[in-house]
């Protein structure tokens, strides 16, 4: 079994009737988004694709195998669902909403297409958009997939929402200077003499231990404290 491991940089121009000759993997998106796949070429040839964690084929992209050989991807048509809309707000209104929840979205001109969700799709219907449920290929934004997508009615806002918190107490949650008055305005007229008999096994180096504590913070009263 053959191992394709290698991906050619889209910059390198490839011989175009060399492209033509290689045989061909056709793949769904779910399985161009894998680095680790056994698969089965169009002509019936196994083979094992290797490739660096986080590669995402593309239509047209070619791999390399171990023996030096050349393999054409192509993106496999799939159950999407195509969006459209009446008017810019609304189609712009449909890619905020999925961007929001991760979704991994093809951008054209004046449609919008992801991976079949009914959710989804009712969410679309809701804001205005027309969805149409079709088997095309799917060739989303690159970028759009990374820790996997998810769908309208899981978690995601939650997230969003903790993400957002995070976000603003790091910019907001200690700008304050705590310029707290704790001059405890009680309007004591007394005073409270503590007579402290006994030794204490500390010294207390301050003007022959005989503190006086004026604790005149906003109080009407000070605190005398004899320490023998």
């Amino acid at each position: 079994m053959r191992t394709l491991d290698k991906l050619i940089a889209p910059h390198l121009k490839l011989a175009p009737v060399l492209v033509k000759r290689a045989p061909t993997l056709t793949l769904a998106f779910d399985e161009r988004r894998k680095s680790r796949l056994a698969a089965t070429l169009d002509n019936g040839e196994e083979v094992a694709v290797l490739l660096p964690r986080g590669t995402v084929l593309r239509d047209g992209d070619v791999l390399v195998a171990d023996d030096g050989g050349l393999v054409r991807v192509a993106a496999a048509a799939e159950a999407v669902l195509v969006v459209r809309a009446k008017d810019v707000l609304t189609l712009t209104r449909a890619a905020y909403h999925l961007g929001n929840r991760h979704t991994p979205v093809e951008v054209g001109t004046d449609y919008l297409k992801l991976e079949y969700d009914p959710v989804l799709a009712d969410m679309l219907k809701r804001i205005g958009a027309s969805v149409d449920q079709v088997s095309m290929p799917f060739q989303p934004e690159s970028g759009a997939y990374g820790g996997g997508h998810k769908h309208g009615h899981d978690e995601t806002f939650a997230e969003d929402y903790a993400l957002a918190q995070q976000v603003y107490g790091e910019h907001h949650g200690h700008d304050h200077s705590h310029e707290h008055d704790h001059g405890h305005s009680h309007a004591h007229g007394h005073d409270h003499d503590h007579e402290h008999g006994g030794e204490h096994a500390h010294e207390h180096k301050a003007e022959d231990d005989a503190h006086v504590h004026d604790e005149s913070c906003g109080h009407g009263h000070h605190h005398h404290h004899a320490h023998r």
